[in-house]
């Protein structure tokens, strides 16, 4: 289920074609690689008789070509992200996904999969030939499989709770916070598929694109290798979550807690929380808190509820000082 690379068979004549491939995810990888660096281009296919517009899937060489006057720097960005061999041939571009697989410990059959969760739809956005699709569906699916799987393993491992206890620890555990932090651990932002104007104002950092794209890539691996494969990554990332509901409870460690024990223990105030902002509808507000500790913002955090936001907040607040002992 590899993105589709939309083509087209006219190319303006004063292109320069810099890049050939018969893979359309590669073309796509390419095309990305060049927008973050704001070189515009478009792709081609060879194969005549076409019908416009046409999507290829490795029935023809594809074509990626810029400006004549962009035409030496694309060669060297793309060249900065080829793989070297030993006898000195240079390969396909290497596979962008390849430490995220290895993160994941979990190798995709169907590496458009990954490439698809992977992809926001800012960049969907923002990619002319319309062959780009977002993550959105595979978010939808993510969180679907995710709750059945949370709540599964929460029915195995704590028989005693009620379906009230039961509630309150699934809903911790596949928070925005909760997902952000997993996405955290994983370096997921580091492969997110961004358009310009979201990687400028700091996407891969945003506690929201990482959840979304964490319960992407659970679709993703649900779909690439079925049920027994997604249960295995969750069940491995969850691991110290689910131990931490049985040691603290059910909402977890107290981060707001440790942070005030920690501040009061350098003789400082304690900490306040501010409500920085909201974003999105009504119906799936999320809240964005600061917490402040001698009029200094030290921390910003994204919950669906300000104590969720409060909480990751502070946890933040907690690393930062933390880091600079």
């Amino acid at each position: 289920m590899s993105a589709s690379i939309v083509v087209v068979v006219n190319v303006v004549a004063d292109l320069v074609v810099i890049f050939r491939t018969q893979s359309d995810v590669e073309a796509s990888i390419v095309r990305g690689l060049l927008e973050t660096h704001d070189v515009p281009s478009m792709v081609a296919s060879d194969l005549p008789h076409s019908i416009f517009p046409l999507t290829i899937s490795g029935m023809s060489q594809l074509r990626i070509s810029v400006h004549p006057d962009d035409a030496e720097r694309a060669r060297q960005i793309i060249e900065s992200h080829r793989t070297a061999i030993p006898n000195g041939r240079v390969v396909r571009l290497r596979d962008e996904f390849e430490t995220l697989e290895r993160a994941v410990a979990y190798r995709f059959r169907d590496r458009g999969l990954l490439e698809h969760a992977m992809t926001h739809t800012s960049r969907a956005n923002e990619d002319v030939s319309g062959g780009v699709v977002d993550n959105e569906s595979l978010e939808f699916l993510g969180d679907a499989v995710l709750g059945f799987i949370i709540a599964d393993i929460l029915f195995r491992e704590f028989p005693d709770f009620d379906e009230g206890n039961k509630s309150k620890a699934k809903a911790t555990l596949v928070s925005t916070a909760t997902l952000a932090r997993q996405a955290e651990h994983l370096a997921l932002g580091d492969h997110l598929l961004l358009g310009r104007g979201e990687e400028k104002t700091g996407g891969r950092q945003k506690q929201a694109l990482l959840a979304d794209g964490y319960e992407a890539l659970i679709a993703a691996i649900y779909l690439d290798g079925g049920m027994e494969q997604a249960r295995a990554f969750i069940a491995r990332e969850f691991a110290p979550l689910i131990a931490e509901v049985r040691e603290h409870g059910l909402t977890g460690r107290d981060y707001k807690s440790a942070l005030q024990e920690l501040v009061q223990s350098r003789d400082q105030p304690p900490p306040e929380y501010r409500v920085a902002g909201t974003m999105g509808p009504d119906h799936q507000k999320l809240f964005r808190v600061e917490v402040v500790v001698q009029g200094d913002a030290l921390a910003e955090a994204t919950g669906q509820s300000k104590k969720e936001a409060e909480q990751e907040a502070a946890r933040l607040a907690i690393g930062k000082l933390g880091s600079e002992n």
